[in-house]
């Protein structure tokens, strides 16, 4: 029976391999789980030779105990004594269990001796079910809300990860950690793309959102606060030293645009007058904080800010001069640089380990880990944040997460899963046969002799 088992045994393996190396052969580049179920690793090789061993020893002490059956049946038939029938009754016992155990471990991977039993060959035949019920035990036990927050409030990662932040050393590695991706980011992102998104971001914002009540509001605080006047006196001031400075230039401007006929030193007495004017005009300005002409401008500022909030015709002329102002090329090439010029500030900042973006950077990790290892509160914050974000994943792609292992198993090739699953646990399961076999040969020498017992 032996023999015929392990023939039989040969044969399937013989088979297994041929069909694992057709479908090796077409199988789709980049399946590793596939390629891991349908192929052997040496490990694996030296698993399933320990397992042939151990097949060899459990056969071999089901063949020990038939012989003894024989010769203990010999024995009694031979009248050697009564303990002759107390051996056969123990080995014929030995004989069922380890026949009963080589039937339960072979039905689990095949059918024995080739014979299509019911209920035998349970793992390649029922695979796939075995990874749903897999999938649904992982579902209902793992990944439930009650079990993901009670295994890490028991964890306590807020406490741990502050006393882990609070470290200098670790806080570095964060930044540096930080750093790396935010550089790597900013590289991956293309420029057009982001200057294009930047770009419509703010004409979309400042389309949205009436511009003429709030610089009306600015001007009127800027204009009560007296703060327009520094401008003014900027203002008057280059304007006079301009004058002085360009005298010529005025005067020739002016004659310049003197009627031909007048005489010329008319034109030219005319320039003088007009930059005489023009530069008292300026002075004037300069030195008299109460110049009319200040007040003037006092007035005027104050009405175009109420003009800004509450007139309608005024508000509307500054909306249409916005979007003309967002509507020129020079603004938009003006935002979409403005995105290339953050960009190179942030790298460079990333890459220099004494900038000031990681030293405050690091600085606010070592504070939040100090916080975070000190503070309950701070600890109990995060810990609900966590749990929170676990919850949410689990409940919310819980099929997903479990279709990962059911859609696996059933990837797998039944006869390869079959011998790999044997190749590492069979070495375990014939011990059972062995165990059955001196189990068996106990029970039925104390049966026999609780028999004997009560007949006698």
């Amino acid at each position: 029976m032996c023999g015929i088992t392990e023939r039989v045994e040969r044969m399937e393996r013989t088979k297994v391999e041929e069909k694992g190396g057709v479908r090796g052969q077409h199988a789709r580049p980049g399946t590793v789980t596939n390629r891991a179920m349908t192929t052997f690793s040496p490990a694996d090789e030296e698993k399933q030779r320990g397992v042939r061993r151990m097949k060899l020893t459990a056969t071999g002490l089901l063949l020990f105990v038939a012989v003894v059956y024989v010769l203990a049946k010999w024995a009694q038939n031979s009248g050697a004594g009564p303990w002759a029938a107390y051996v056969a009754a123990a080995s014929e016992a030995g004989m069922v269990g380890a026949l009963a155990d080589w039937f339960a471990v072979t039905a689990l991977f095949r059918h024995p001796l080739g014979i299509p039993i019911p209920h035998t060959a349970i793992i390649p035949t029922k695979k796939d079910q075995l990874g749903v019920s897999l999938g649904e035990f992982v579902g209902e036990n793992f990944l439930s809300e009650d079990v993901v927050r009670q295994r890490l409030r028991a964890v306590g990662i807020g406490s741990r990860l502050g006393a882990w932040l609070a470290v200098p050393e670790h806080a570095d590695r964060v930044t540096a950690e930080l750093s790396t991706a935010l550089r790597g980011a900013l590289t991956v992102l293309r420029d057009s793309d982001v200057q294009a998104v930047v770009g419509e971001a703010i004409t979309r914002r400042a389309n949205a959102q009436e511009i003429g009540p709030g610089i009306g509001k600015m001007l009127e605080k800027v204009v009560a606060d007296g703060g327009h006047k520094r401008v003014v006196d900027l203002v008057v001031t280059r304007a006079h030293d301009w004058l002085v400075l360009h005298r010529e230039e005025v005067m020739d401007a002016v004659e310049g645009g003197a009627p031909g006929w007048t005489p010329r030193f008319v034109d030219r007495k005319v320039g003088e007058r007009v930059y005489k004017e023009l530069l008292r005009f300026a002075t004037e300005m300069r030195d008299m904080p109460a110049h009319p002409a200040r007040g003037a401008l006092d007035r005027f500022l104050t009405d175009f800010a109420s003009d800004l909030q509450s007139d309608t015709d005024t508000r509307a002329r500054i909306e249409r001069l916005k979007g003309e102002v967002l509507g020129r090329g020079e603004v938009q090439d003006l935002i979409a640089s403005a995105w290339t010029a953050v960009r190179s500030m942030i790298v460079a900042a990333a890459e220099d380990e004494r900038s000031e973006l990681r030293l405050r950077v690091r600085a606010s990790l070592l504070s939040l880990g100090s916080r975070m290892a000190a503070e309950r509160k701070v600890q109990d914050k995060v810990d609900q944040w966590v749990e929170d974000a676990a919850v949410y994943v689990v409940t919310t792609y819980r099929k997903e997460i479990t279709s990962l292992i059911t859609d696996t198993v059933a990837s797998w090739d039944a006869e390869h899963t079959t011998r790999k699953i044997e190749a590492n646990i069979g070495r375990d399961l014939q011990f059972i046969r062995i165990n059955g076999t001196v189990v068996g040969s106990l029970a039925g020498l104390l049966i026999y002799t609780v028999s004997h017992a009560l007949g006698a």
